[in-house]
């Protein structure tokens, strides 16, 4: 599948798997509500657990959440495997959004990641493309033929335009190119907490991963 066709693919509510900076992801357009749920079911993923988000750039972001209560000196982590919470958009579907009225977003630094997002319209969910509880994978040919198997069942189902119909056929939902996951530790996911006494961003770290505390503490941060 080319960027093209992926683009289309996810418009008309489909879901496929690309690289990410970290892993292989498995997502959608967040906008999208049919196309998310459709992602909870392909990896078995609990419902309550809201599913990250992928921006090609800050604009993106500030389409699904909103931007301004983003504490200054985190922008400098973007594009890069740093995932904030932020006050989601009222156009997301419930199912992105936690109980606070929070999305999980980061702006990615793949390029072929950030053209599909760019291409198709908006902010992709980004889940790693496993079942829930399953391994994290950074080669295509380690990908789970269970969930291909599956992917590819639910893009038959996808109503595509008239000019579209044919190619799924004989593709499977996958977008190959540009350089491989780096692997690793996986983003690292931060809630700002507001400013200390002393004007300093609080940080409360939910996942520890790609970006170290070591780096938000030196960027002014204190981290919780």
């Amino acid at each position: 599948m080319d960027l093209a066709q992926a683009a289309r693919f996810l418009r008309a509510g489909g879901v496929l798997i690309f690289p990410t900076e970290t892993f292989y992801g498995m997502g959608c357009l967040a906008a999208h509500a049919e196309a998310v749920a459709r992602v909870y079911q392909l990896k078995c993923r609990p419902v309550h657990k809201p599913l990250p988000l992928l921006a090609a750039h800050a604009a993106q972001v500030a389409d699904v959440a909103e931007l301004a209560a983003m504490p200054k000196g985190l922008a400098a982590f973007w594009p890069g495997p740093l995932t904030v919470l932020l006050p989601a958009r009222a156009c997301l579907p419930q199912a992105l959004v936690n109980a606070e009225g929070q999305v999980a977003v980061r702006v990615t630094p793949h390029p072929l990641a950030a053209q599909l997002a760019v291409e198709a319209g908006g902010a992709l969910t980004a889940s790693s493309a496993n079942l829930s509880g399953g391994e994290a994978v950074r080669n295509p040919q380690q990908l789970d033929p269970a969930l291909l198997d599956a992917l590819q069942q639910m893009a038959q189902e996808i109503p595509m335009p008239a000019s579209g119909k044919d190619f799924m056929h004989n593709q499977q939902p996958i977008l190959l190119g540009g350089p491989l996951p780096a692997g690793g530790l996986p983003s690292t996911v931060v809630e700002p907490l507001g400013c200390a006494k002393e004007g300093a961003g609080r940080l409360r770290v939910l996942r520890a991963g790609a970006v170290s505390v070591a780096e938000l503490v030196a960027a002014g941060f204190t981290v919780e």
